[in-house]
């Protein structure tokens, strides 16, 4: 079977210390660990992403974007800056960020070997397989290093608008995580792996997802393990 794309834990937890007792029952399940930056009191987790086994994503959403950070602009970007300073392996910085503030996230990751995912989430639903071309274009010309489209899913037809915009990013031979948050799009989260998607997100258990939708990590893995299955 074709290699599958990465698997990616979300944690949104209030400390390092708590980010590093949630992420150890299931380190050994991912390939990727995102720390959730907008829900932590304490930024300062220099000691977190440097004990951790797995390559770390850091994240700080803004409320304007689905997440919790609620503060201004250039401090929520040198957070991020920091986090690169201390090893964070990928950043996450949104499409709609500020076009100043995401040069200055681009160009901190290219001073720390880290790549930089440009992301895009639509809580109202699936655009058209018009804007959803428009925006992957946008990604492209962004300087990101990996897209991020994800969309909010009502239908079958909604969740394979999404699934195909990745054959367009293969051929461009852009990396792009692209599935559907929403109970029609939980197929996505799976299928992606295997339809030629870079990154999909999973939850440390079902209680704890950071998105509408989302399977927890030992869910995916079993998942998984039926699907690869070789007689």
């Amino acid at each position: 079977m074709a290699a599958r794309g990465l698997i990616c834990v979300s944690v949104a937890a209030e400390h390092g210390a708590a980010v590093l007792a949630a992420v150890s029952p299931v380190v050994d399940l991912v390939d990727v660990i995102e720390i959730r930056m907008d829900a932590l009191r304490d930024p300062d987790i220099e000691h977190c992403i440097s004990a951790l086994p797995k390559p770390v994503l850091v994240t700080n959403r803004p409320t304007w974007e689905g997440g919790q950070y609620t503060g201004s602009e250039t401090e929520r970007i040198d957070v991020l800056c920091r986090a690169l300073q201390w090893g964070a392996r990928y950043v996450d910085v949104e499409l709609a960020a500020a076009p100043e503030l995401r040069a200055k996230l681009l160009l901190a990751a290219k001073q720390h070997e880290a790549q930089v995912i440009v992301s895009r989430h639509d809580f109202q639903g699936t655009p058209s397989a018009a804007q959803l071309h428009s925006t992957l274009a946008e990604m492209q010309a962004s300087g990101a290093d990996i897209g991020k489209i994800v969309v909010t899913a009502a239908s079958p037809a909604d969740a394979l608008r999404i699934l195909a915009l990745q054959t367009e990013a293969m051929a461009a031979g852009f990396p792009l995580c692209a599935f559907a948050m929403g109970a029609a799009g939980t197929i996505t989260r799976l299928a992606t792996l295997h339809l030629g998607g870079f990154m999909t997100y999973a939850a440390l258990s079902a209680e704890l997802a950071t998105a509408p939708g989302q399977l927890a990590v030992h869910d995916l893995r079993r998942l998984l393990a039926l699907l690869e299955h070789q007689p």
